[in-house]
């Protein structure tokens, strides 16, 4: 039976659902994959491009809250910013939550001088989220 696996960030627009992605496309066999945030800010558009790049659709996910998920058994809760890991909600229940931190894409390209330097930014922390993916869920009990 496949465990549920969230990925929590402030505005569900980018490294969550970047996270949500990666873990359906490589680990669909052992994880059902959710994400949301404390915030809704929408499905951020370099974060959608470059995933396609790395060959994963993630045009057709929505930017969520939390509390639109209220009849999911989280199995584990994966926060992955700090301002997620300090506002994280309690979750009922034998939940391991975990903070991986990555940096924001955003915030990093916001200084790019160019549209490729700033997709750089999301290209490096996509492949360092794939990464962490790739190990999933063993990497969760370490």
């Amino acid at each position: 039976m496949k465990k549920n696996i969230l990925f929590l960030c402030t505005g569900n627009s980018c490294r969550s659902q970047m996270a949500e992605g990666f873990t359906r496309a490589l680990k669909n066999d052992v994880l059902a994959a959710y994400s949301a945030g404390v915030e809704k800010h929408g499905v951020n558009p370099r974060a959608v491009a470059v995933m396609a790049e790395a060959g994963v659709d993630i045009a057709g996910q929505t930017s969520k809250l939390v509390s639109e998920l209220p009849d999911v058994a989280f199995d584990y809760v994966v926060t992955l910013c700090g301002s997620a890991h300090d506002l994280c909600p309690f979750f009922p229940g034998p939940v391991k939550k975990v903070h991986v931190g990555f940096e924001d894409p955003p915030a990093l390209a916001a200084s790019a001088a160019t549209e490729e330097e700033a997709l750089g930014h999301y290209r490096r922390v996509r492949d360092a989220i794939r990464e962490f993916v790739a190990g999933l869920p063993g990497n969760l009990e370490a």
